[in-house]
């Protein structure tokens, strides 16, 4: 059995948000690891991105805006999941926050942080998309479902009530 906290896959979105309120309302009063996953590296990308002639104006920084940028988004991945672990401990769970620099995707980072963690679920919102009638998963979820080293809980948006 699996001793350590659920592990709540958080970006800010409708979708995640739900996924908090469902995974207290399923798991109860468990403990919970809020986890937002952000991209690393981006700013040094546009630091040391040679100008690539005639195509689209490359905005360039230099290395110390670029350490600040990467200072920024982290501090704006652990805000948000501060926030999601708040939502997660109105609903009634132990929940901390944690913001992650994302390894190769977002599924793999999960998957990483719920081995090293123990966890005895992931859980997510899914961010469904429609395409000629059928509902297509993202790569995220496709990926957790196939390497997860525990259940995945997938969490599907509520629809709007009716008025």
């Amino acid at each position: 059995m699996h001793a350590g906290p659920v592990i709540i896959g958080f970006d800010g979105t409708p979708a995640s948000v739900g996924a908090v309120r469902e995974a207290a309302a399923l798991l109860g009063p468990r403990a919970a690891l809020v986890v937002v996953v952000w991209e690393a590296g981006r700013a040094f990308e546009l630091a040391t991105r040679p100008d690539r002639g005639l195509e689209e104006p490359i905005v360039t920084l230099d290395l110390r805006t670029a350490f600040e940028a990467e200072d920024a988004a982290y501090e704006g991945a652990q805000r948000m999941a501060e926030q999601g672990a708040a939502l997660a401990s109105q609903a009634g769970m132990k929940a901390e926050g944690l913001a992650v620099a994302d390894d190769v995707t977002v599924a793999d980072t999960l998957i990483r942080v719920a081995r090293e963690h123990d966890a005895p679920a992931v859980v997510v919102g899914d961010h469904q998309r429609r395409r000629l009638g059928k509902v297509v998963h993202g790569s995220t979820l496709t990926g957790l479902l196939s390497g997860a080293p525990c259940p995945v809980v997938v969490c599907g948006m509520t629809p709007p009530e009716a008025g």
